[in-house]
């Protein structure tokens, strides 16, 4: 689960981090309110979308020479200016796709005198397995630009789990980002804190880009990212009211009322798998045959008819999708119930795209029978390269 810039901020401020005073927008109603508890004159209106690149974005509604979804304002006059331009637009980034996202909230936020930008990220590090921080003096730049063009910028620290982020391991990052002073005091409390905050609150991913030295010598977090592991969710209750579910794709919504491990791609086959590895493969067999997956979907080794119906349900619902592959090896899973949830699913919303179905394994003489005796329009595969061929065959006419 992702969450918006100002939520993340709010959550590193609960644990002691030093951040900007700010405000969020939701409407037109909250500007005013916004602007009189700040203090000016320096103000910043921040685009608060799922999505990074929103400062060098371009509005759809506005002209091309347009500001981005990040602005400075120097004026109560130039913040409203800027709050009717950017709330409700629609803001394509490089991360958004051509068709963008819209501007449902926005962040007003004291300005900064900023002298220098760092890049801080705390993540789990598969290499050594253990929680990490990677450290950069290029703040506020692509960050895997720097990691291409200049590798030697970028410093991954390992915390250990018994001793968490020590003196030794501040010390280290205090040298990569190369600190003195204010900064390499605030740097004491800052970093323990936000190695703190990620385990706390299982996050799978906490981005600071960038975090600043302002002028007075100390740190402040400029910006944040958070995501959260959706396998934890269980543990904190207290993160569901962050979740927007606006910044969410429909069907991945729909997908996690049933457990379902969904993923909207831009493809137009509709996959429907048991077991994460044997979706990828599936998908990467559809690529070899010239086509695109719709999305990955994989509705576990327990499923039952009534969550394979959901599953093909949400496919179907993708306006994208020409065709649908199902792909299924019984090992946990029983081929008849996957056979009768598809049954199911065609007979409620009907089959008007071609459909191979692919069984093998537990229950898989069962599974096809019920199939060929369904009196449908269904394709039957006898293996994954015969599954991905026909499907691709039937989409591409």
């Amino acid at each position: 689960m992702n969450i918006h810039e100002y939520q993340a901020k709010a959550l590193l401020k609960e644990f002691g981090a030093p951040v900007a005073q700010g405000f969020p927008i939701l409407t037109a109603d909250d500007v005013e309110a916004a602007i009189d508890a700040l203090p000016g004159p320096l103000y910043v209106v921040k685009s608060q979308i799922h999505a990074g690149g929103r400062g060098k974005g371009k509005f759809k509604e506005l002209p091309e020479d347009a500001a981005g979804g990040v602005r400075l304002a120097f004026s109560a006059d130039e913040v409203r200016s800027h709050v009717s331009e950017m709330l409700g637009n629609t803001l394509v980034t490089k991360q958004t796709g051509p068709a963008g996202k819209q501007v449902n909230r926005l962040y007003l936020e004291d300005g900064a005198d900023i002298d220098r930008e760092l890049y801080c990220s705390v993540l789990v590090d598969r290499e050594t397995g253990r929680v990490s921080f990677v450290a950069s003096t290029e703040g506020g730049m692509d960050i895997e630009a720097v990691a291409e063009e200049t590798p030697e910028l970028i410093h991954t620290i390992a915390i250990d789990p018994e001793t968490g982020c020590t003196a030794d391991d501040v010390a280290k990052l205090v040298a990569a980002f190369k600190l003195d002073g204010a900064a390499a005091k605030d740097a004491e409390d800052l970093f323990p804190l936000l190695y703190n905050a990620f385990v706390e609150k299982d996050m799978s991913l906490l981005e600071i880009n960038p975090l600043i030295v302002m002028k007075d010598g100390h740190l402040r977090v400029l910006d944040a990212k958070v995501s959260f592991d959706g396998n934890a969710e269980f543990r904190h209750g207290e993160l569901e009211e962050l979740r927007d579910l606006t910044e969410e794709d429909d069907k991945e919504i729909e997908a996690s009322k049933y457990d379902l491990a969904y993923i909207a791609l831009d493809g137009d086959i509709g996959c429907m798998v048991n077991g994460a590895g044997l979706a990828m493969a599936t998908m990467d067999i559809i690529k070899l045959y010239g086509a695109s997956p719709a999305n990955f979907l994989d509705v576990g080794g327990g499923a039952t008819a009534e969550k394979v119906t959901a599953a093909f349900k949400i496919i179907t619902s993708d306006p994208n999708v020409k065709g649908i592959l199902v792909n299924i090896f019984g090992g946990i899973m029983r081929c008849d119930v996957i056979a009768e949830g598809v049954l199911t699913a065609v007979k409620e919303v009907g089959l008007k795209v071609p459909l191979v179905v692919r069984l093998e394994g537990t229950k898989v003489e069962e599974g096809k029978a019920m199939i060929n005796n369904s009196g449908m329009d269904v394709i039957a595969a006898d293996d994954l390269d015969d599954a991905a061929q026909k499907i691709v065959k039937a989409v591409k006419g």
